[in-house]
């Protein structure tokens, strides 16, 4: 259950996910923003960062794993040392950058990660099934979670004010302790808990894809089901993505956008209707 805010509601709440896809613009994404806050529409920017913590982990001699989930889609593996690598890369690098960019661009912006304030509270993800290195296992070592709760208070005093909040992973868990929980995910979360009237998902591709080694098949909507697999075609990130859009949607979220964050104006060009709408599955339809 998310916590309302005790304060005056704003229209039109709009929540952008920065993807951490090497392709994206960050740049573009920040001066978008900026205009947009500048015209008065309150935006909550949510980021990852997987391009930046790959690097780092690499830096320091960090091994980066993926695990695959019985449902099929993948999760970076989070042990307790990828786990700092992951909170330096986000709040020490990525973070700083993107508000400085906004600054730049005129934009009043404060960066928080979920451990900022409390706000994202996640539940650690118990010991599971899953693929890792290959093999079939119980994962017993994860230091991931799912976010169950969001302080849209403190969201939306900032928005009041006119500040971007720039949001970022790790959560805080209910033990009082750090944990990674995913930034589509987390963004999802915050547009329900803010009723945000949009949310977009800026990633590394023109959209979903139909077939995604084929630019071509980017499609103009995606409808998902309310339970299980997203779409029989995503995979990785974008699998992620659909889930992440299906949770903002059955939160309430009027409209989700998967669009394309390499482009030179990657926010305007989603709103005016790039990339590739995400709908749910009518539950009387078949399937």
């Amino acid at each position: 259950m998310f916590r309302e805010a005790n304060v005056k509601e704003m229209v039109s709440v709009l929540v952008i996910k920065c993807g951490g896809n090497a392709a994206v613009d960050f740049e573009a994404v920040c001066r978008d923003v900026a205009r947009l806050a500048g015209a008065g529409r309150p935006v909550v920017l949510v980021h990852g960062g997987s391009a930046h913590i790959d690097r780092l982990a690499d830096r320091l001699g960090v091994q980066q794993r993926t695990q695959t989930a019985a449902d099929g889609v993948p999760a970076r593996h989070t042990d307790e040392a990828t786990l700092e690598v992951v909170t330096l890369a986000l709040a020490g690098q990525v973070k700083p950058r993107l508000v400085a960019s906004l600054a730049r661009h005129g934009a009043r912006a404060v960066g928080l990660t979920g451990l900022d304030g409390g706000l994202l509270r996640a539940r650690r993800k118990r010991p599971q099934r899953a693929v890792l290195d290959g093999k079939l296992m119980v994962v017993r070592d994860s230091h991931a979670g799912t976010v169950y709760e969001v302080d849209a208070g403190l969201l939306k005093l900032l928005l009041g004010k006119g500040i971007v909040p720039v949001v970022s992973p790790p959560a805080l868990a209910d033990d009082g302790l750090p944990v990674n929980v995913n930034a589509d995910r987390v963004a999802a979360a915050v547009a329900g808990a803010v009723g945000a009237g949009e949310l977009v998902l800026l990633t590394g591709a023109a959209g979903v894809h139909r077939d995604p080694a084929d630019e071509g098949t980017v499609q103009r909507v995606s409808t998902v089901p309310r339970t299980g697999p997203p779409d029989p075609h995503a995979r990785g990130g974008m699998a992620l993505k659909l889930v992440a859009a299906r949770e903002a949607l059955l939160q309430g979220v009027s409209r989700v956008r998967v669009a394309d964050g390499r482009s030179a104006t990657p926010v305007l060009a989603a709103l005016a209707g790039a990339g590739t709408e995400v709908v749910l599955r009518d539950a009387t339809a078949a399937v």
